[in-house]
């Protein structure tokens, strides 16, 4: 049983992509805490979100690391090194060896660890040309979680995100459905029953014409790519000013979104 659960990471831990009703995000974490939290007594699970979009590995192991390690959950899910991986000139065996640092420190205090790799960014334009660095990071991300015992929730392994409808709008992050088959995954990952199979198939779509397509992708980059640009040449984070949703009722956010599933 699984009392208690801290999210540790950035913009995929924090739920961006996934907005509920009231226009706030939710998020995989969040949707997997409604899991674990049905697993126990009403009232006697405690979960807390602390991830923050845009964030690097040294920001949440510096600023997020030592507030997890407070709350002493049983469960700690680190997601971090991905806004550092795709940004040019960084060499993923340094920030790996910075990511083992942290999950050192976490594995010495917590019980369980879950530990997160990255997607297969095949078909995803904007980092498509990083697919070769990001997978030379998902393996010293699986060596760091055999020296630890940590749990690897493998995301490059989940095929069906690798489906247009399972991403935002913005071509960066998950859509609500691709936030809901990692919930159902990282169940999977802890040994939880969960209530749908995250590679159950989509179904199928019409085709879609040259035209649309290049009319897909010409939206796309005005109202996403150039901003995205625009920030990092300003040096600007997405994250700026925005606060940790921090302590959140497992009830609520099933209230807001309904079941898992």
């Amino acid at each position: 049983m699984i009392g208690s659960y801290v999210a540790v990471g950035d913009s995929f831990t924090e739920g961006v992509g996934d907005p509920g009703p009231d226009g706030a995000f939710v998020g995989w974490a969040d949707r997997f805490a409604v899991l674990l939290a049905d697993r126990v007594p009403e009232g006697d699970f405690d979960y807390t979100n602390l991830a923050v979009r845009g964030k690097l590995l040294d920001q949440i192991v510096e600023d997020q690391v030592p507030r997890a390690l407070e709350l002493a959950p049983d469960l700690i899910s680190f997601c971090a090194g991905g806004n550092d991986i795709i940004r040019p000139g960084t060499d993923p065996d340094e920030v790996a060896e910075r990511f083992e640092r942290a999950v050192a420190t976490l594995t010495s205090a917590i019980g369980t660890v879950m530990v997160t790799t990255g997607f297969d960014t095949r078909d995803v334009p904007v980092l498509r040309h990083l697919r070769g660095k990001i997978a030379t990071y998902n393996g010293h991300v699986r060596a760091i979680a055999d020296r630890y015992g940590c749990p690897v929730l493998d995301l490059w392994s989940l095929k069906t995100v690798q489906d247009r409808r399972a991403w935002d709008d913005d071509r960066l992050h998950l859509s609500p459905e691709g936030h809901t088959r990692v919930a159902l995954r990282a169940g999977q990952v802890l040994g939880v029953e969960v209530p749908a199979d995250p590679e159950q198939p989509w179904p199928p779509l019409p085709p879609r014409g040259t035209f649309e397509v290049r009319r897909d992708n010409i939206q796309w980059a005005r109202d996403h790519l150039v901003p995205w640009i625009g920030r990092r040449l300003r040096g600007e984070s997405s994250g700026d000013h925005v606060s940790a949703k921090g302590h959140l009722s497992p009830y609520d956010i099933k209230m807001r979104i309904g079941s898992v599933a």
